[in-house]
């Protein structure tokens, strides 16, 4: 292949060419309460190093090699370094049952897995009957069966990066599976480039002295683009958290730490300013703080800027388009609505006969942008059904204002009708949270006694417990701010709500589908 071929491999634009820029001594990423640290120069070396091994443990080019690591520094080493050399990463996510990731390992036929010693206990027995590992990595202590992660890459000759399409699939994600079991979404080389330049350079507007703190995990596309690809395509520093990101440890680590970005989810911003109420606000500056995963609601947005001093731009993304494609900006910011496609994404939306909806209708939302997935793997019907030429179909529902934004209505499974009109779960959410006594809340519908579809809620409470007198106060809050036919026939409070570990409440649980 021609040099423009090697180029093409992205480990040639977020990782080599720092070294050559001047950026090897820099930090790219340092651990939060622990006293490690990896350059940018340590990043190359360590990637190299990592292609090294790899080909010396017989893993080819193609073959998968799943990564089941927390956010430490070993995690880009690798990510990078099988890249480098063709082999497919696959970052798993840290959160999951034992036969979860059985399933996926098996699914994605993975060759090698590197694992956390923090995770292994609830991995062994996948690992101990799957007939294609042949190499097991463990970071931390070994145990017996596997090799620790510096002995794998230990004198290991590093390799050169390998010459690649720009269209050649260069790892793979599992969607968080907010509807069901993960699929594999594979992704391209350019893909990655792709978000940096569109979200990363024009929304976001990354720049080199940033220090960036994602609360998403690297497993998590919205977490994969905000803590790596976004700080690495400029030269910035992210910080990793290796454990739980909690409401109280943000806040002390925002204060601590003093990043410039922050990136959470609109579940742990709700908790935090729910925290914030009695701690106290955030001390220090932030200069962004965005926002994906589910919609924002309105009342977090506004509580969150009286703690913060600073405004969240919530967005909205996805696996199959690895990073955000629509958001609201610095200088085009309504809450409770997800605002308008970001530069280099083309948006429809489109109603049950495949009709562009017009201005005051809703419809499901079809994206065309360079970030989209190659495929789902092993689904060809789902790949058929989602990647529409050069549309993906994101199966949300969105509604379209005259000035041309969009607000979140809800997954086309979660819209139902209430006397003949369309409901949006998502407005009931929106007001129940409005309400001082709510952290958070999902509806959906329910079979009255005449079998007709009407809207059940399921709250959080922030502190105390529920009587007769606040489950009619919340219905009435509702009324007041909606309309009244929207109102929640039955509310049930819950002591937490059924979510992916990327923060998708999973409304089909509430629903029984499981």
């Amino acid at each position: 292949m021609t040099a423009a071929n090697t180029i093409a491999n992205a480990v040639t634009y977020f990782v080599d060419r720092h070294t050559e820029e001047g950026r090897a001594n820099k930090v790219a990423f340092r651990e939060i309460g622990r006293d490690r640290t990896l350059t940018y120069g340590e990043m190359a070396a360590g990637a190299g190093m990592v292609a090294g091994a790899l080909a010396r443990a017989d893993i080819r080019p193609e073959e998968r090699a799943a990564i089941l690591v927390l956010d430490q520094i070993e995690f880009p080493q690798i990510f990078w370094g099988a890249i480098k050399c063709g082999v497919i990463p696959v970052p798993l996510n840290t959160l999951l049952a034992a036969s979860v990731y059985d399933a996926i390992l098996r699914d994605a036929r993975a060759a090698i897995l590197f694992v956390s010693a923090e995770l292994w206990d609830v991995t062994k027995d996948a690992v101990a009957g799957n007939p294609y590992l042949r190499h097991v990595v463990v970071i931390g202590d070994p145990v017996d069966g596997t090799t620790s992660f510096d002995d794998f890459i230990a004198c290991a000759a590093p390799r050169d990066t390998l010459p690649v399409s720009p269209d050649e699939v260069a790892f793979w994600l599992y969607s968080s599976g907010s509807t069901g079991q993960p699929k594999g979404v594979a992704h391209v080389h350019s893909a990655l480039r792709a978000t940096s330049d569109t979200y990363g350079k024009q929304v976001l507007e990354i720049a080199e002295d940033d220090v960036v703190f994602s609360a998403a995990k690297f497993f998590f596309a919205y977490g994969l683009g905000n803590a790596m690809s976004f700080p690495l395509s400029v030269g910035a520093t992210t910080l990793l958290l290796a454990g739980r990101p909690t409401p109280d440890g943000v806040v002390d680590i925002l204060n601590a730490e003093k990043p410039t970005v922050f990136c959470g989810v609109p579940t742990l911003y709700a908790a935090m300013v729910a925290h914030m109420d009695s701690a106290g606000s955030l001390k220090v500056p932030l200069r962004t703080c965005i926002s994906a995963g589910e919609a924002l609601p309105e009342e977090v947005g506004l509580r969150w800027e009286k703690h913060a001093g600073t405004s969240i731009l919530d967005g909205v993304g996805s696996t199959e388009m690895l990073h955000i494609f629509l958001s609201n900006r610095k200088d085009d910011l309504v809450y409770g609505t997800s605002g308008v496609a970001v530069p280099g994404y083309t948006l429809r939306l489109v109603d049950e006969t495949g009709e562009d909806v017009l201005p005051g209708g809703v419809g499901e939302l079809l994206v065309n942008g360079a970030s989209a997935a190659n495929s789902y793997w092993n689904q060809r019907d789902k790949s058929r059904n989602t990647f529409e030429g050069v549309w993906t179909r994101t199966g949300d529902k969105y509604e379209l204002a005259e000035d041309g934004r969009l607000t979140y209505c809800g997954r086309t499974d979660d819209m139902f009708k209430v006397s003949g009109i369309w409901l949006s779960p998502f407005e009931v959410e929106g007001a129940l949270v409005s309400h001082p006594r709510v952290l958070e809340a999902a509806v959906v519908a329910a079979e009255d006694a005449d079998g007709l579809e009407k809207p059940k809620a399921f709250v959080v409470l922030k502190d105390g417990s529920a009587d007769d007198a606040l489950l009619a106060e919340l219905k009435s809050h509702v009324k007041e701010k909606i309309g009244k036919w929207k109102y929640p026939r039955w509310i049930e409070v819950v002591e937490d709500l059924p979510k992916t570990a990327t923060g998708k409440i999973q409304r089909f649980k509430l629903r029984g589908e499981a």
